[in-house]
């Protein structure tokens, strides 16, 4: 068993994810905590291919995150690839929500790494902004790839909301 989840920023890639590896009791890997350094810093391309590539040594797991730099890396061991196509909508709720609860908390993430109110909301790397933009291409990009020959021998999982995972998540465990 091992499952990529993909989707936008703000669609819960890691909660279903985390969800789903706890409840088989297998390895959860966030790409996100292989990619970023202290300082919001990207770790160097072959430094973050060989963390993914660990990470995925084992026969079972479930990894999170949209990282084209380590796609071939993750694909070439999946059995499974679950999208979470949610509403725009709902996608921007969870975003902003989400990172006004890390801004005002200023509980650690990644390599130590903290949100801030006005990096999150008042700057060019706002999530918000970043999911703003992304959000049309990741469903163009995601339609596309589960739809590809490449993809063809994957199970895939569409889901268009939560009511949709939650019922994936109870017959998947």
């Amino acid at each position: 068993m091992r499952i990529h989840v993909v989707g936008t920023s703000g669609s819960g890639k890691t909660t279903v994810a985390r969800r789903f590896a706890a409840a088989r009791g297998i390895p959860h890997v966030e790409l996100d905590a292989l990619h970023w350094e202290p300082g919001w810093k990207e770790a160097q391309l072959d430094v973050f291919r060989a963390r993914v590539a660990e990470a995925l040594s084992p026969d079972a797991w479930v990894v999170d995150g949209n990282y084209t730099k380590v796609r071939d890396l993750v694909h070439a061991r999946i059995d499974t690839l679950v999208w979470l196509d949610f509403p725009f909508a709902l996608v921007m709720l969870r975003v902003a929500t989400r990172t006004l609860r890390r801004g005002v908390s200023r509980g650690p993430l990644w390599s130590g790494n903290r949100e801030s109110f006005r990096q999150s909301f008042l700057s060019r790397e706002s999530v918000i902004l970043w999911a703003l933009q992304t959000y049309a291409r990741n469903r163009r990009r995601y339609s596309a790839l589960l739809a590809s020959p490449a993809c063809a021998h994957l199970r895939r999982v569409r889901l268009r909301g939560p009511a949709e995972v939650e019922a994936w998540l109870r017959g998947a465990l």
